[in-house]
């Protein structure tokens, strides 16, 4: 049985980031536990891959996600200069398309200004001076956000495991956690093909697992979880450039954790437009919307009893849903939405589906969505979980943070042993 003074459970982007800095600080054993044949297979790399600027985060309640966001920003930059990664700087325009809404830019102004968004890097359109800069683009108002980047969260993954690799780190692909046993002094993991490693300390960083392995540690048995699969139709290349910024609509449904589609302008050339949120019962169910028989019951099972069935009685969550169910099954209604600041686009500009990605918000006891991120310490453990969007946007300085905070535990209690770096780890922590 190997034996790891720190093993990871997750390999993506956030557990791969977290065991470059572990093993950059450290001459320790430590490993990666990933099922799949690679890292940054799921969320990691089914999302819009954008580097978001804080300005839509509530300085008081995200005060770290927007921090994160802010110093992560020049890291990636950093990375993919010095890397030649995907950067593609395309802008953000977050459009109102009424007073109420325009109320809602107001705020988010104010709310850049706090999350230390340089003053240039903002501005607020009225509807005419946004005709200008997109002719295709009708909104009563729009925040225009300069720094908005595209990018390829997946490649920055692969080029992090490359770092962390050189540390020392083990990546053991195609392990699947079975079981925990805990004692004493480390915890035994069991995998679904019946080997075992031992380690110290576990961090669960999981990402929508991440709650059912909690929960293998005895901790947050009170919480449930449910996926929702956002969809996207890739636009027909001649028309890929009818708008060459980013589109973002103000969120109707401002207490759920989800966006209207919007219009997204990808590193690698191509324009979609997406995504929607639609209930599915795993994970990993990216077409389909039933999965695996077993899983599919299962998840039934706890939506039936547990908190979420307390979300689904609710009648604003019923309106939503059954929106996305229709958004879903029918191509037009998605392209509807997007013209309702795009008026010119047509269903039959897009022909091709893009790549579906998944995401897992907690639902609380109360039946409600977990605002924010949840970092628990359990035995021999650490957990992070509902690290939701724009989590891969903060992932360098959030996972330092969270270093930071398992040395201040004593639980990285190991000389440090500083190697050559990619990023600072104390110039990092020096900006909190």
């Amino acid at each position: 049985m190997t034996k790891y003074d720190v093993a990871i459970i997750g390999g993506g982007i956030l557990g791969t980031t977290i065991s470059y800095w572990i093993s950059n600080l450290y001459d320790i054993k430590t490993c990666v536990i990933e099922k799949e044949s690679d890292v940054a297979m799921h969320a990691s790399s089914r999302n819009t891959a954008v580097i978001h600027s804080p300005f839509y985060l509530d300085p008081q309640k995200k005060k770290i996600l927007a921090k994160a966001s802010i110093i992560s920003y020049r890291m990636w930059k950093e990375l993919a200069k010095e890397r030649n990664l995907p950067w593609k700087n395309v802008g953000k325009l977050m459009v109102a398309l009424d007073e109420g809404q325009h109320k809602t830019l107001e705020k988010y102004m104010k709310w850049g200004v706090q999350n230390e968004i340089p003053q240039e890097d903002l501005e607020l359109l009225v509807g005419n001076e946004v005709l200008k800069k997109e002719p295709n683009v009708r909104c009563y108002s729009a925040l225009n956000s300069k720094r908005d980047t595209s990018t390829d969260y997946g490649v920055f993954t692969h080029e992090i495991k490359k770092e962390s690799e050189k540390n020392g780190t083990i990546f053991l692909l195609y392990h699947k956690v079975n079981s925990v046993k805990i004692t004493t002094n480390d915890t035994i993991v069991n995998f679904d093909d019946n080997t075992n490693i031992t380690s110290k300390l576990i961090i669960n960083c999981a990402g929508g697992n991440s709650l059912p392995i909690a929960k293998k540690f005895g901790l947050v048995e009170e919480y449930s979880d449910l996926n929702f699969r956002g969809e996207y139709w890739i636009a027909d290349g001649k028309y890929g450039d009818l708008v060459k910024t980013n589109v973002y609509s103000v969120a109707k449904f401002q207490g759920y954790p989800f966006l209207d589609p919007h219009w997204i302008k990808r590193s690698n050339g191509e324009t979609e437009i997406g995504p929607n949120a639609i209930p599915v019962l795993s994970p990993e169910t990216y077409s389909g919307y039933l999965g695996d028989l077993a899983t599919s019951i299962a998840k039934i099972s706890e939506i039936a009893t547990g908190n979420a069935k307390k979300l689904f009685m609710k009648p604003d969550f019923l309106s939503l849903i059954s929106k996305e169910w229709l958004s879903s099954i029918s191509k037009t209604v998605m392209i509807e939405r997007v013209k309702k600041f795009i008026p010119s686009i047509r269903s039959s500009y897009f022909s091709k589906r893009g790549t579906a990605g998944i995401r897992t918000p907690i639902i609380t006891p109360q039946g409600d969505f977990l605002p924010d991120v949840m970092e628990l310490e359990g035995p021999n453990s650490y957990h992070v979980l509902n690290y939701n969007s724009p989590g891969a946007t903060g992932v360098p300085a959030y996972s330092a943070f969270v270093v930071k905070k398992l040395q201040e535990k004593g639980l990285l209690d190991y000389p440090v042993k500083t190697k050559p770096s990619i990023w600072n780890f104390e110039k990092v922590i020096d900006q909190t």
